[in-house]
This record gives C-alpha cells, structure tokens and sequence, in this order.
C-alpha cells in the first residue's frame, strides 16, 4: 500500500493535478490557461464603490472584473488597489459567478491550489491516465457516477450542485451507501459551495444517521452539513474557490478541446484531430494550442470538423 500522492500534470490550456491514493484518483482539480487562481494577490482599479460598502467591483489589466463582496473600505473610485482573488472565474453567464476577490495589503504575488510531484506529458509512462484521469472526465462530462449498488446523477444549477442516488437495494442500505458515494465523487470531481444530495428515503433514524456518518468519515473538513431529513435530503455546504470539474465540462466545445489535446498528445507524427465543429473551432481560435501539440507530436497537425462526430468523440488520424 502507498501513501497517497499529489501528481501534477502540465497540458495544453490548462494544468491537471490529481492526488491519487492506492492507485486511483480520490482528488482533482483543474486550472485553465488564463484563468487567476485563488490565492493571487493582483493589482486591479477601483471602478464601482458598490451598495452601502458592499460589493464593490473592480477591473483587473485585461479587462477581467472582480466583485469585491466586502467592499473596498476607504478606497475611491478609480484607485488602483492590491486584490487578493478568493473565487476564481466560474463558467456561465450568470452575474453572481463572476470571480470574487477582497482588498489585502499583501504584495501582488501569483497563487495557485496546484502543488505536488511533476509529471511529464507526454512520456512512456501515462500516470493520470493509469489512475482513471479518462473516466474521471467521464464522469464530468456526462454528469454520471456508476457504483456497484447503482449510479448518481449530478447536475449543476444556479443556486447549487445536486446529486440524486438511485439503485436497486433495499433504501435504507441504498442511503447509507450511495451517501457514502457521494462523498467521495464530490471529492473527485472538486465539487464546492452549496450541495444538496438527494437520497432514497429511509425509513429509520438509524439509517439517515449511519448515512451522514459516511459522509463525515469521507468528505474532508472543512464543511457544514444538515442532517438527512425524513425525506433522504441532506445539504451539504463546502469551501468553493474554482469551478468544479462539473462546471468546467459544461464549457463544452473548450472541455472537449483540452480532452482531445491530451489525447493527441500520445500522437507521433504529422496529425489530423477531426472533431465536432464546435470543438474544432475552439482549437482554432487558440493558435498556440496547436503549435503546442505540434512541438508534443514533432511534426504539423492540422483539423478537420465533422459534424457527424459526437463532441466527446474527437480523435487524431495520421496526415
């Protein structure tokens, strides 16, 4: 048995990490290219004061916006100020998932949450993929978590993460394991904030207990939960500082395209990679993204939309 291990891997518009516990992926996150992780401490100007000292706003070098929730204290508007960002940008249009940030003292300095031991991409030896990195992304990007006793279904929505447990046992055993399961794919799948998990309903106390229980023994600290209510629902409340891989995969055409990067990437040679238009043209407005893959496969690598191939369904063929 080993103990368990952080592995970072360097891809194309984004960097992977994955902390991998007796062979399989127990955590993972995501960073994209371009995207300022929690914990930078950058300098961005003051352009709305906000409402009675409360969420302010203020624009960063590049034009990205930041919603300082606390305020600005003492600031005036257009004074340049040292933010640090507590939540990452977050995928979707919605205005209140614009990333977060406060007012700090500290000096600007760059953050990120990914730390661990340096993999190579592409080499002989494939360490995210030998530990589930593909049907980790599955997962992701279906929404879909299949167990032994049955399977969840995970959807994002505006107010919180919803994950309902369906199977075949008896529901009493069914809550307690699919609790359990639960647990360890919102830790896989980088899940934060407000979580609500829908359970089948038991019909003892004991039952709801033994099934909050799995979820404490499983989910790292630190987070608040309620108890299971009467009706097998539980509200599970955790630290959110980026978007989960969940929400990433419902950037569709820019999850895709990364997906089929490091599946390219294994290339040799002169390649194709032939994808769904939508994902074809995500790639082709990042040029670097391809030059990049070009330098990983030594030779040219052109593409080819095929409205005929699923958005998942991507490959490489030789040119």
């Amino acid at each position: 048995m080993t103990s368990p291990e952080w592995l970072t891997e360097r891809g194309i518009g984004e960097t992977r990490a994955v902390l991998v516990d007796n062979g399989e992926i127990v955590e993972a996150r995501i960073e994209l290219d371009g995207v300022t992780p929690a914990g930078s401490v950058i300098a961005a100007r003051l352009v709305n004061n906000g409402t009675n000292g409360r969420n302010a706003i203020a624009v960063a070098e590049g034009g990205a916006e930041y919603l300082l929730p606390r305020g600005a204290p003492g600031a005036t508007q257009g004074q340049t100020l040292a933010i640090e960002i507590t939540r990452s940008a977050i995928p979707g249009g919605e205005a209140w998932k614009r990333p977060l940030a406060r007012v700090t003292d500290e000096p600007l300095q760059p953050g990120s949450a990914l730390d661990g031991r340096q993999v190579t991409f592409p080499s002989p030896e494939d360490a995210l993929g030998d530990a589930g990195w593909d049907d980790l992304i599955d997962e992701a990007r279906s929404g879909m978590v299949t167990f032994a006793a049955g399977e969840l279904r995970i959807s994002p929505t505006p107010a919180m993460t919803l994950i309902d447990v369906d199977g075949f046992l008896p529901p009493d055993e069914l809550a307690v394991i699919g609790a359990g399961e639960a647990a360890k794919a919102i830790r896989r799948l980088d899940i934060g904030g407000s979580i609500g998990i829908d359970l089948p309903t038991a019909g003892s106390r004991a039952a709801r207990q033994a099934a909050a229980n799995a979820i404490d023994e499983i989910l790292p600290r630190p987070f608040e939960r309620t108890a299971v209510n009467g009706f097998g629902f539980i509200q599970i409340v955790r630290p959110r500082s980026r978007a989960s891989l969940i929400e990433l995969a419902q950037d569709r055409a820019s999850f895709e395209a990364t997906a089929l990067l490091r599946r390219a990437g294994r290339e040799k040679g002169a390649i194709s990679l032939v994808a769904h238009p939508a994902v074809t043209g995500a790639i082709a407005a990042k040029p670097q993204w391809l030059e990049a893959l070009a330098r990983q496969v030594g030779g040219a690598v052109g593409l080819r939309a095929d409205p005929a191939v699923p958005m998942s369904g991507g490959y490489a063929e030789p040119a």
